[in-house]
């Protein structure tokens, strides 16, 4: 099933009033008790809109809006809710919908405001006021509920309009991470990685705790699709490269061709088995012997799927990997580090196969043999790969792995840093930790007990890991 991984997030607007006061300032200059929230309504809709796609039926009154709301959002399948007391009211609406709503991430917001627009209450219209700025009373009624009813998917927010607005942008994109890997596929080509046992995750917990089903893709559908690349295809594939990368002298032209058809050979597995993330097992010996080499490029086509392709059939690894392209949009990277220089405070990490390099700029990328598997009798051993210096920036450096039943997200920040290339056959950089020393980032990583694969990304997203930890009760862990 093909889902549409560039939605904007979906939520659920839940807005309690109370029906006691709803008609109260009829014929007023203000408007009665329901004119005035209706303004305040349409105020905060309009400062979501362009963030997310809002299911809002209407203003929650009586128990008949809550049932409609409710069946609102499940429909619709929003990824949270947002739920707030527009004033005091009554809680027989907010008890049925803790009751009655199914599991989901909810955020309870309260409006503060600067200040308030009555100085007494004497004259009937600032009384009205008074009424519809009791939104206090109204939280710290509900939030009872929140602790009797044991809803830990309740998250509690207070803050000015700005703070709110800020805080629901963070849960949302966390949120729908969250709802879209629910609809995701995981594609494992084609097994386990043997020589890796930590890599292993439970397919059954990674369904149903986690949400993505796992396919398992035979090496032979593999060869098929490689098989049915068109040569036009490859030539295509094959110009661009030779036009926006330099290649080294010793790159052997049939061998060229046969990785690039390798690589969309990959492609065409995604395509054809609706694949989000594609867990490949590239050191496996069965692969080397059907298909003759390790793919080398990493098709374009995959970034435009918002999809992933991770080596060394990590599912931990993959799962990282994906989770930090659905916040991003951009490109990801999958690493492991190799040794420190803590002189420099700096550790080096790459990876051999496959790499997004897509973003890149042409000075970053090589077309080079992997000779790592050169001296090897598979049929195109030394085939060549994009060899990418990853590039030079801040980046959010995180990993997943499944610990007896539980799951832990470990992350940080580093410095990838400018240089020229350095590690024949892997894609690598030098980094160093942000604000903290290399030996301790990788003592506290040790003592956590993880594996050794990571995802980096351009960029900050500490703060969506964390949410998308508490939502979905992951072990969360951040060194700084």
């Amino acid at each position: 099933m093909k889902i549409n991984k560039n939605r904007k997030p979906k939520a659920g607007l839940l807005l309690i009033a109370s029906p006691r006061f709803r008609d109260l300032g009829e014929g007023l200059q203000r408007g009665t008790y329901a004119e005035r929230k209706g303004f305040v309504v349409d105020a905060f809709l309009e400062q979501l809109q362009d963030e997310l796609e809002i299911v809002f039926p209407d203003v929650v009154y009586e128990r008949e809006d809550v049932e409609k709301a409710m069946t609102s959002f499940f429909v619709e399948r929003v990824d949270f809710v947002i739920a707030e007391y527009l004033s005091w009211a009554e809680d027989f609406a907010w008890i049925r919908f803790l009751r009655d709503m199914p599991s989901i991430p909810m955020l309870f917001v309260n409006h503060a405001r600067e200040k308030v627009s009555f100085e007494d209450t004497l004259d009937e219209d600032d009384f009205i006021d008074f009424l519809c700025a009791g939104n206090l009373v109204g939280s710290l009624e509900a939030g009872g509920s929140i602790a009797r009813m044991e809803r830990p998917d309740v998250k509690i927010v207070m803050g000015s309009d700005f703070q709110i607005y800020q805080q629901i942008v963070l849960y949302a994109r966390a949120a729908r991470v969250r709802g879209l890997l629910k609809q995701s596929t995981f594609g494992l080509l084609a097994n386990y990685n043997e020589v890796m046992w930590s890599t292993y995750m439970d397919p059954y917990n990674l369904f149903t705790r986690i949400g993505p089903e796992l396919r398992f893709i035979p090496y032979s559908a593999y060869a098929e699709e490689i098989e049915a690349v068109p040569s036009e295809e490859t030539a295509v594939f094959k110009e661009r490269l030779m036009t926006k990368y330099k290649m080294m002298d010793d790159v052997v032209d049939d061998k060229f061709d046969a990785s690039i058809q390798a690589s969309l050979g990959i492609a065409r597995l995604v395509e054809s088995y609706s694949i989000d993330a594609m867990i490949f097992n590239d050191i496996d010996p069965a692969m080397f012997r059907l298909i003759g080499l390790r793919a080398g490029f990493y098709p374009d086509s995959l970034n435009e799927r918002t999809s992933i392709l991770v080596p060394e059939a990590d599912l931990g690894a993959g799962m990282i990997t994906y989770i930090l392209k659905l916040l991003s949009g951009k490109q990801v990277n999958f690493i492991e580090p190799f040794h420190i220089e803590y002189g420099e405070n700096t550790f080096a990490a790459g990876h051999a196969g496959p790499n997004d390099y897509n973003e890149a700029g042409p000075e970053d990328v090589l077309i080079a043999r992997d000779v790592r598997f050169a001296k090897t009798n598979y049929k195109y051993a030394g085939a060549p790969f994009a060899w990418y210096r990853i590039s030079p920036g801040r980046k959010t450096m995180a990993q997943f792995v499944e610990d007896n039943g539980r799951y832990k997200l470990v992350c940080t920040q580093v410095d990838s840093l400018p240089g020229k290339h350095l590690f024949a056959s892997y894609s690598h950089s030098i980094f160093r930790p942000v604000d903290m020393q290399v030996t301790d980032l990788f003592e506290h990583i040790l003592k956590v007990g993880t594996t050794q694969h990571f995802a980096i990304v351009d960029g900050d997203y500490r703060k969506e890991l964390q949410i998308l930890s508490e939502m979905m009760h992951f072990d969360y862990y951040e060194f700084r």
